[in-house]
């Protein structure tokens, strides 16, 4: 179990938490599976026709509801009767399935304190998808977790950005190294992970610009914040957090192509879960990206911010009050 978890109550509340996160999600996916499956005693066509239409109207897009629905289609034939009471079970296990890469926890979501030290954290994504909120969030339970914690101001191309980022070190009450707006960013990154050395600071989380504009001017800047960052620590960064709007839906999948193709994205964090029928796009971007899940937004509190569970997922899509 990783620290967060183990901190605010364990799995029972990350289950609470999670199932009210869904709410939106699970009741538009539910509702349209019930009526797929009502007075059918077979999976057939049209149960898998409507199911077809329950998976694409909850985000979890065309390739991937495609993917699911051939699996579900291969144990029906294989099987060669498949009841509508089994269909959940079989539904739950194939999209567990396809959240199987997202399993495996980095040391620094882990119990194991063995971690290189300063771990450093790079986070992008473009702006509003809650960049800022979800550094504070992490800040704030690393530090709970008994963690120390520094933060980088690196978007300095918003004065906002700083300014958020500062008012978040105040309130969590961790350190953050700045600059003024229109500083480099790669010389305030710098800064940081010295700073962090010098302080033998467990975590460093730093923040970049949220600009797209080109591929080629993202990677520019990015690959000029990793070099200056492996001046003091050769394998830095440890983890690039792509942070993605959850209830942006598609776009989310769009901005996901962009910057993977910018740079070495090591993990997601799905935000606003809590406030959108699109719920499903965790799926989406799991299977098409293979890259990790990390974290999911499913509320405002500083604790809403939940290490991503497949299992625990899964079983939340499902659940009912």
């Amino acid at each position: 179990m990783g620290f967060f978890k183990k901190l605010f109550g364990g799995k029972a509340q990350d289950e609470e938490s999670l199932s009210q996160g869904l709410e939106k999600t699970k009741e538009g996916f539910l509702s349209k599976l019930t009526r797929a499956i009502a007075g059918k005693s077979t999976v057939d066509a049209e149960v898998l026709d409507q199911l077809e239409e329950a998976l694409i109207s909850s985000d979890v897009g065309v390739d991937t509801t495609l993917s699911i629905i051939q699996k579900i289609e291969a144990r029906v034939a294989k099987d060669k009767y498949i009841n509508t009471k089994e269909l959940n079970r079989i539904l739950q296990e194939e999209i567990q399935g396809m959240l199987a890469n997202t399993t495996q926890l980095p040391e620094y979501l882990t119990t194991d304190s063995s971690f290189k030290k300063p771990y450093v954290i790079l986070i992008v994504g473009v702006n509003g998808v809650g960049k800022t909120t979800t550094i504070g969030k992490l800040a704030y339970q690393f530090k709970q977790a008994g963690k120390s914690v520094m933060l980088g101001a690196a978007d300095t191309f918003r004065a906002a950005a700083v300014d958020q980022l500062t008012i978040w070190s105040e309130r969590i009450g961790v350190p953050i190294v700045k600059k003024e707006m229109g500083s480099d960013p790669a010389s305030v990154a710098f800064d940081a992970v010295n700073s962090a050395v010098a302080k033998g600071v467990d975590i460093l989380i730093i923040d970049t610009a949220g600009r797209l504009h080109t591929k080629t001017h993202l990677m520019d800047e990015l690959s000029k914040i990793k070099r200056v960052i492996q001046k003091v620590i050769p394998d830095a960064p440890h983890e690039v957090l792509l942070v993605l709007d959850g209830s942006t839906g598609q776009n989310a999948i769009e901005q996901a192509k962009q910057f993977t193709a910018a740079t070495e994205v090591s993990g997601m964090v799905i935000t606003k879960l809590d406030g959108t029928a699109k719920g499903g796009v965790v799926l989406a971007i799991a299977h098409q990206f293979k890259i990790p899940v990390r974290f999911i937004g499913v509320g405002e509190k500083m604790e809403d911010l939940l290490i991503f569970d497949a299992q625990q997922f899964v079983a939340g899509l499902f659940s009912l009050k």
